[in-house]
Formats: structure tokens, C-alpha cells, sequence
């Protein structure tokens, strides 16, 4: 599976952004694609995931800000993120897995196999 991540860029505080994954190549492996993000000298962390079904799981960070979803005839994902903060800074990463479980398999990103290139998303002051 090759994820193709787009649409980082730069925006002001409480501004918005959308964010676009397409998977191809063995996109049934793709139950579950979502987000995960890595500011400078932090840990990466989980953002958004949803599922083939559509079933949708946020961060609490993230939650009521971000809104993910999915077009599985086109095989991508959508993140559009508003009412951005400074804090929302990071690359942002693209990843599907195969893993049906709940629980850990959701937030974990060693759950997921596959792993686009970031886009960068920077949110001014």
C-alpha cells in the first residue's frame, strides 16, 4: 500500500486547513486510515482515524476541531481541520492499517503498517 499525503501548508491561528491521503495499490488492506502527527522534538501522536465502516475516532486534542472522513470508491481520506493553534504545529502522517481490533490497535501507530511522507502543517500566532 503507497500513501500519498497533500495539503499542509501555512495558516493563521483559527484559521483551517484540509489534509488529503489517497491509497493505492492494496487498498484492501486500508481498514483503517487516519492521522497521526510529529511536532519538532516531540513524540508522534495519534489525531484521527476512521475505518472502512466509518466509524470515526478523534484525540481528545483534536476533538470537535477536526473532522475526518472517507471516500473508500476513491480510496482516500480527508482531514479538515479547523479553528487551528499554534500547538496543532506538526508533520502531519498519513497511515492505514489492516487491524480490526479496538482498544490500542486504533491509537497505537505500531498498529499500522503503512506510513505515508508528512506534510507539514505550521499554524501562526
Amino acid at each position: 500500500v503507497q500513501l500519498q499525503a497533500s495539503g499542509g501548508g501555512l495558516v493563521q491561528a483559527g484559521g483551517s486547513l484540509r489534509l488529503a491521503c489517497k491509497a493505492s495499490g492494496r487498498t484492501g488492506s486500508t481498514y483503517r486510515l487516519g492521522w497521526f502527527r510529529q511536532a519538532t522534538g516531540a513524540e508522534r501522536e495519534f489525531v484521527a482515524v476512521i475505518e472502512w465502516s466509518g466509524g470515526t475516532y478523534y484525540s481528545d486534542s483534536v476533538k470537535g476541531r477536526f473532522t475526518i472522513s472517507r471516500d473508500n470508491a476513491k480510496n482516500t481520506v480527508h482531514l479538515v481541520m479547523n479553528s487551528l493553534k499554534p500547538e496543532d504545529t506538526a508533520v502531519y502522517y498519513c497511515a492505514a492499517s489492516s487491524f480490526r481490533t479496538s482498544g490500542v490497535y486504533v491509537y497505537t501507530g505500531g498498529y499500522y503498517e503503512y506510513w505515508g511522507l508528512g506534510t507539514l502543517v505550521t499554524v501562526s500566532s
